[in-house]
Parts: structure tokens; sequence; C-alpha cells
């Protein structure tokens, strides 16, 4: 196992690159930026629907009703998600041009958008026909998402632009200076659009579904499942934050399988799609990449090293919403050759079983998308539209990966506590019945003072002698929200000029201009070469921590401010 994992940490810097790329980031944090359409949208469709499992039904006019704010967010999600991706891409180009000569991102936008619309927009006798620019026009959306900004750059770093004489306002020669660029571009998607319709009799979103057909199709087979959640456990084995990669590869067909999973069903159908996001949230990832939810109880309940024992009790919580970063570096289970099977292998059988209920049992797929931090038993519920056969499943995946993970917990357990009783016996206490001093007093009873860093005073008033603003960037907001709470609390506690904020990496990057400092987690490392040219843009001081440290800082507010402190100074 130790030559396994010493090869592929030689991997890791490849999978850093692939996942630091700033393509693949741009898909990636368009598709996050879009998140709240998506989950707006959910919600009137779990009015619309969900009462259907109680055998009620809303009488059509109401029903067409409630679908109008779904059919009008949802429906045009590829649209909005070309405007995300591609000001994501531009903002990451601008990083590479002077600040006096930067695009103009709203110009960009709107261009992505005309050639967008252009791109997917079937006309007919009736008028036009609106359904590529929802979900099955999303990997449309990207192909133009990221095609305009490089359009615009090279016509900015280039100077292929009107240059109006200085006496013009600023705004006045922005609008002339975007006018080649706009041009370019939708002229570009105009003229493919027509090549296309003529040799193809489809535009570029109808084209590219109908060759992606395959891939939407093996996506939902055992094998192609097995793959897609193996392969988030595996990189985040390795180090890399595993849906950072695979996840941009799978969104698109995620959203659109949710989304024919819902037509199925209010067709009178079955929702036969496997594949969807809940389905990599709730249960590739129940609990987590690695479906970890069953381990962190198996850790509070029954380990016996002390270790095992104290991070079940601190980590249940966040586990128990898919926050769970405190296991994957505090036991640790990254890089620990006796978690690699389990960690890899358990989301693949959850998935397979998962196809296995649909496929042959009949149970319903996902056709709702709620939030990943909903507890991934009751997301699986609500998701599925409280499929009966749902409530069997959750029970069946549990007691599976219990006998999944146990075995390997029990060992690792085993080798901890007989580490933890060898040290005790070396210190000369007995392993039974250990005797404490109280905490805070020496062999000789005189007081001994934690050890802290001085402060100017006892409250620590005078560390920070003006506003401080810290963000702190994770994965996806969970752990960066329980230290930048802890951060506040202390602060808000010693009456300190500090606020905290935390984001998920891709998610209001713009705030980081006006902050002091950016605390990065250890999950997002691949992605420091990207934060650290923001940083460096603005003059922000940008901080890295190691996994056990990182945790380390979420717990112990008093870590977390020094931390702070020292990197400030």
């Amino acid at each position: 196992m130790d030559v396994i994992t010493n090869k592929v940490e030689k991997m890791k810097p490849g999978f850093e690159k692939i996942a630091s790329n700033a393509y693949v980031s741009a898909i990636r944090d368009g598709f996050i930026a879009s998140m709240p359409i998506i989950l707006f949208s959910s919600l009137f469709i779990l009015v619309a629907y969900v009462p259907n499992a109680w055998g009620y039904h809303w009488p059509t006019n109401i029903e067409n009703n409630i679908m109008i704010a779904y059919n009008y967010s949802m429906g045009l999600l590829a649209l909005f998600v070309t405007a995300t991706t591609a000001k994501n891409l531009t903002d990451t180009k601008n990083l590479d041009l002077p600040k006096t000569n930067q695009m103009n991102a709203v110009s960009v936008i709107l261009a992505s958008e005309i050639a967008f619309i252009i791109s997917a927009i079937v006309q007919n006798k009736g008028g036009a026909d609106l359904t590529y620019l929802g979900t099955q026009g999303l990997v449309a959306s990207y192909v133009v998402g990221l095609i305009v900004p490089n359009i615009y750059y090279m016509c900015i770093k280039n100077n292929v632009t009107i240059k109006m004489p200085p006496q013009v306002p600023q705004n006045i020669s922005q609008t002339f200076k975007d006018v080649i660029p706009m041009f370019l571009s939708v002229t570009v998607f105009w003229a493919f659009s027509l090549v296309l319709a003529t040799f193809t009799g489809k535009n570029l979103a109808q084209l590219i579904i109908s060759l992606l057909a395959p891939i939407f199709s093996a996506s939902d087979s055992y094998v192609g499942l097995a793959i897609i959640a193996g392969a988030m456990g595996f990189f985040w084995f390795v180090g890399v934050q595993g849906p950072s990669i695979v996840a941009p590869a799978v969104a698109a067909i995620e959203v659109t399988n949710t989304a024919q999973n819902l037509k199925l069903i209010q067709a009178g159908h079955q929702a036969t799609h496997v594949l969807a996001q809940n389905a990599q949230d709730y249960v590739m990832n129940m609990g987590g990449t690695g479906s970890t939810l069953v381990l962190v109880f198996l850790f509070l309940f029954l380990a016996k090293s002390k270790q095992l024992k104290a991070l079940g009790k601190a980590a249940f919580i966040p586990v128990s919403f898919s926050v769970n970063e405190p296991i994957l570096f505090g036991a640790p289970i990254i890089m620990n050759p006796i978690f690699f099977v389990p960690f890899v292998v358990t989301p693949m059988v959850n998935i397979c079983l998962f196809k296995f209920f649909i496929e042959a049992l009949g149970m319903n797929g996902m056709m709702y998308t709620m939030p990943w931090v909903i507890p991934a038993p009751i997301g699986i519920l609500i998701s599925t539209g409280f499929a009966p056969l749902a409530f069997v499943f959750v029970a069946l995946s549990l007691v599976l990966d219990v006998f999944i993970w146990l075995p390997f917990m029990r060992a690792y357990d085993n080798e901890l506590l007989d580490g933890e009783n060898k040290k005790a016996a070396a210190e000369g206490i007995a392993t039974e019945t250990v005797n404490v001093t109280d905490e805070g007093s020496d062999d000789t009873g005189s007081t001994v003072m934690a050890s802290t860093e001085s402060n100017n005073d006892a409250s620590g008033n005078n560390v920070f002698d003006k506003d401080t603003a810290v963000m702190v960037i994770c994965a996806g907001g969970g752990t960066s929200g329980i230290l930048a709470n802890a951060l506040n609390k202390t602060a808000k506690e010693r009456n300190l000029p500090l606020s905290a904020a935390a984001r998920a990496y891709g998610q209001d990057m713009n705030m980081i201009q006006d902050m002091d400092l950016v605390i990065l987690a250890p999950q997002m490392e691949s992605m420091k070469g990207n934060v650290q040219k923001i940083t460096d843009k603005y003059g922000v001081k940008l901080a890295t921590t190691s996994g056990k440290e990182y945790i380390e800082l979420t717990r112990n507010p008093e870590k977390s401010l020094n931390f702070v402190k020292a990197n400030l100074a």
C-alpha cells in the first residue's frame, strides 16, 4: 500500500495543474455562481410536485402559475451560465493585462449572451424554440463562455480597438473600445451557426447534445457511475479536492438529467436517470467525499483510542452536514494507506446500489436539486420525491457503509491505541487508570500559565491597531465558515477591529481586493497560484495552512487569532 501511496503522490502535481487550469476553473466557478438559480427554482418544483407523493395534485392553472418562476429561471439556466463562465474567465485573464488596459467584464458578458442566443435558439414558423437556453444548452454555454473572453483578450492585448482622443470622457471611450471585440465575438458565432445550419441542420447546442449523447448514456451505466464516484475519492486521497476536477466534467450531465427526471415524472413515467447533482452530493458523497457519514459515528461510538474518540465528538456535527474536512485532515484519511480502499470504494458501492434501486426495483431517480449541506439521508428522500423505496435505500446504504468502513477503522483505531498505550507506558503512567494533575499546575503546585503570544494588554485590544478584514477560502464554504465564525466570535469578545468572511473558491473573489489577509484552506492548495495572482494584484497577504493546522485553527479561537496576527506582521 505504501508503494501505491508513493506513486499517487507523485501524480499530485499533474492533478493540481488540471484543477487550477483557468478554463476548468471558469467552468466550475461559473456553474457554482449559478447554483442560487438552481436552488431557487427547485423551491417552486417542491411546492408544485412534492404533494403528489401523498396523492394531492394542484389544479392545472395553479400548477402552471407555480411553474412560471421555474420556467423563467431554470429554463434559462444555460444563458445565465454563459455569463458567469465568461465573467470568471475574464477576471482570470485580466490578471495578465495591465491595470490600465483591462477587458470590460460587462461587455464580455453581453457579447457572450448574444453569441449564445444565436447558437442555441431554434427558429421555427411559430417563433423561436427556447429549449436549448435551459439545461440542454449547458455544454454549449461553456463553449461560448470560454471563447468570447479569448476574442476580447486578443483584441485588448493587441490594441485592436477603436481609440478615441484623450479629450473624450473615459466612459465614452470604453464604449468605442468594446465595439470591435463585441463585433468579432458575435460575428464569429453568427457565421458559424449559419455554416452548421447549412451542413448539419442543427445549431451549436443541438449538435453538441447529439455528439455527447453516448457520453450521457455511458455516465449512467454502472461502470461510468463507479468511475465518477471513485475518481472523486481518489483525487481527494492524493490531496487534490476531488470535485474540483470531476465536477466540471459532469455538471452539465447532472443538471440535464435532473431536469429530464422531472419531465418524466410530469409525463407520468419513472424518473430513470441516475447521475444527478444531488446523487453526487448525497449518494456518492454521503457525509462528504468518500461517504464518510458513518465513519464519524464509528469514531464516536466504537473507537477506543483517545484520538479517534475525540475526533468523533468534534466532527460528527459538521460531517452530518457534509463538511468532512475535520476527519479528512484530523484522522487523517488523506494519504493514509489504511483508508485508501474504503475511501474510494464506498462511494462506488453507494451509487451502484442507487442505480440498482432505480433500474431493477423501479425507484425514481432524483428530480429536485437541494443544497448540498442538507444531511444526506434527508436529502435523498426529498430529492426523490419521498419515493417509498428511497427509505429502504437509505437504510441499506448506511448498513453497507458501516460494513465497508468498520474493519479499516478498527485496524487504524488499534494502531493508534497501541501507540497511545506505549507512550503512556514510556511516561510511567498506568494505561488502565491515568492520574491527571490539575490543568494549569506543575508538580510543585505553582500555577503554570498557558503559553500565548503576548499582547499589549490582557484583552488584546491593542493587537490590531486598525480595521482588519480576513477572508477564508475553502472548497465549499463549510470549514471556512467555521474558521471565520471562530475569528469573529473571538474578535467580538475582545472588542477587536477584526472581521472575517468565508467563501467557497470561485465565489465573490472580487472581495479579495478589500481584504487584508486571505487564508487558503489546505484542500485548495492546487488553487494557490490562481489566488496568489489576485492577492498580489491588490497587495493582499496570502496565508496557507497544513491539514492538521487548519482543523486546529477551526477549533481553537486563540490559535486562529494568533495565526492571523502572525501573518499580518
